[in-house]
């Protein structure tokens, strides 16, 4: 199993930087969180150990914001190295979160997170400001986005 940091650091390596792209600690979370979901109710297992936290700008893993916290609401520089050893099946899980959210920028992400089920079930009777380190839990993340499914035929 891959960590949290893994999954952020496959997507500080997705961004084509070339064309002017850039990860804003906030979207990386808001992307590493769309991944645990995903592969919940993709893989039935979870991409990496962290736990979410129900913070007050959305879900958020600690270890990658204590990573990544100085960059506040800054650019993240691409990771030195982008070699990464993810299964075929992370991978896809990784492509169609990237491919559903990629183009999103950090406050849509944040917006779209904070009207969804396992955010807001975490942070129940919290004033919007208020801090909380409430978990999402897996359950809530699976049951959540197993409704937005889209099976080809």
């Amino acid at each position: 199993m891959r960590s949290a940091l893994d999954v952020a650091k496959y997507f500080l390596c997705r961004i084509d930087r070339e064309a002017g792209d850039t990860m804003s600690p906030l979207k990386l979370q808001k992307l590493v969180y769309y991944a645990q979901a995903w592969s919940l109710v993709l893989r039935d297992q979870p991409l990496f150990p962290e736990e979410i936290q129900a913070w007050p700008h959305g879900p958020v893993v600690y270890d990658v914001w204590n990573s990544y916290r100085d960059y506040k609401y800054t650019a993240i520089p691409e990771p030195e190295v982008c070699e990464l050893d993810f299964s075929e099946d992370e991978i896809e899980v990784l492509e169609e979160v990237w491919n559903a959210y990629g183009e999103l920028g950090a406050r849509s992400l944040e917006n779209l997170t904070h009207g969804e089920q396992p955010w807001i079930e975490a942070r129940k009777g919290l004033d919007p400001g208020e801090k909380c380190q409430e978990v999402i839990s897996h359950e809530t993340m699976k049951s959540y986005y197993e409704k937005y499914l889209v099976v080809e035929a």
